[in-house]
């Protein structure tokens, strides 16, 4: 039962196993509550201000926030952090960029949360790779390779009607690499585009 877990007990466990930012699932691995009992419990410490809900049935510690590019991993799932956040990410763009834009093979989302956006993008399955998995304070989080990151920020361009980029750096991309990645979306336009792009 939920009253069988008190918030010292729920505190030291969930972060001695590491769940800085869980679900009612999550602290069913931790705990032997039921369902019902484990939801319960997040939601009463949630309405006590002991823990923080980042989305319906997500939450995290205030105290142990893990960082803002795991967060936006686990907003939507599956998805990794591109566009022109990875660009400024890879030093690519010279602008510091503060919304978190990722790309997913769901649908196109948005949240505004923890006093930041992230932003989500759809393309197809087809075209969901091109990402590597780096760490940021022992956090691991998905994140677009340069080259991808300008290839998928190209296509919405493309779509987007918004014209070329004129401000980047492009010592920092591979052109064979850049053009593989725009074949995945298996449209001519954007191969043609990217190739444009990187002359």
């Amino acid at each position: 039962m939920a009253k069988l877990v008190n918030w010292h007990q729920f505190e030291t466990k969930m972060k001695e196993k590491r769940f800085f930012l869980f679900s009612s699932f999550d602290a069913r691995k931790v705990f032997p509550i039921s369902p019902v009992a484990s939801s319960f419990l997040l939601y009463r410490y949630a309405k006590k201000g002991f823990i923080l809900r980042v989305k319906r049935g997500l939450y995290a510690f205030p105290d142990a926030l893990p960082p803002e590019v795991y967060i936006a991993n686990r907003l939507c799932d599956p998805s990794y952090v591109s566009l022109q956040f990875a660009l400024s990410y890879h030093g690519i763009i010279p602008e510091t960029v503060y919304e978190i834009t990722s790309i997913t093979p769901k649908t196109t989302r948005r949240y505004d949360t923890l006093g930041k956006t992230f932003s989500y993008r759809r393309i197809t399955k087809n075209a969901f790779t091109g990402y590597a998995i780096e760490k940021q304070k022992d956090f691991g989080f998905k994140i677009a390779d340069p080259e991808k990151a300008l290839v998928d920020t190209l296509y919405f361009r493309l779509a987007d009607e918004a014209g070329p980029m004129d401000r980047f750096n492009k010592e920092k991309i591979n052109f064979a690499k850049a053009v593989a990645y725009a074949n995945l979306f298996k449209n001519s336009k954007l191969t043609d585009f990217v190739k444009q792009t990187l002359k």
